[in-house]
């Protein structure tokens, strides 16, 4: 695996391509790229469904692993040597709780992480690599 889809991507990946850039999309295109969705991505999704900040029409939050795994997408369980070090992720303005633990995945997995979010850049310092 070499890639991470931020929240946004996987759900614009399994509902609305075209929200995908033009490099997201060549890139997974490509045969030999291979991707995750984070089970935190469900989380977040799923959480923002149930307050009513995110309207799914044809899907449900419970159909996201499928959907994932139609996707030929990967997924990666939050692992709990992961969410013990989280604090060690430095501070930023980016305040965003699912943001900033898929950031600390993507770091500590050594992945790319695909993220239309330019804000996320901050973490370079700490060795994240951003793709949109």
């Amino acid at each position: 695996m070499s890639h991470l889809l931020d929240s946004h991507a996987f759900l614009w990946c399994a509902l609305r391509p075209a929200g995908l850039s033009a490099r997201v999309r060549e890139l997974l295109g490509r045969s030999e790229t291979r991707c995750a969705v984070s089970a935190v991505s469900f989380w977040e999704l799923s959480l923002k469904h149930a307050l009513g900040k995110l309207e799914l029409t044809g899907v449900a939050p419970s159909d996201f692993p499928r959907l994932a795994e139609q996707l030929h997408f990967e997924v990666l369980p939050l692992e709990g040597a992961t969410a013990a070090t989280f604090h060690q992720l430095p501070g930023s303005a980016h305040r965003d709780p699912f943001d900033r633990l898929l950031v600390w995945q993507a770091i500590r997995a050594r992945l790319i992480l695909i993220s239309k979010d330019a804000a996320l850049d901050a973490y370079g310092k700490s060795g994240l690599q951003r793709f949109w």
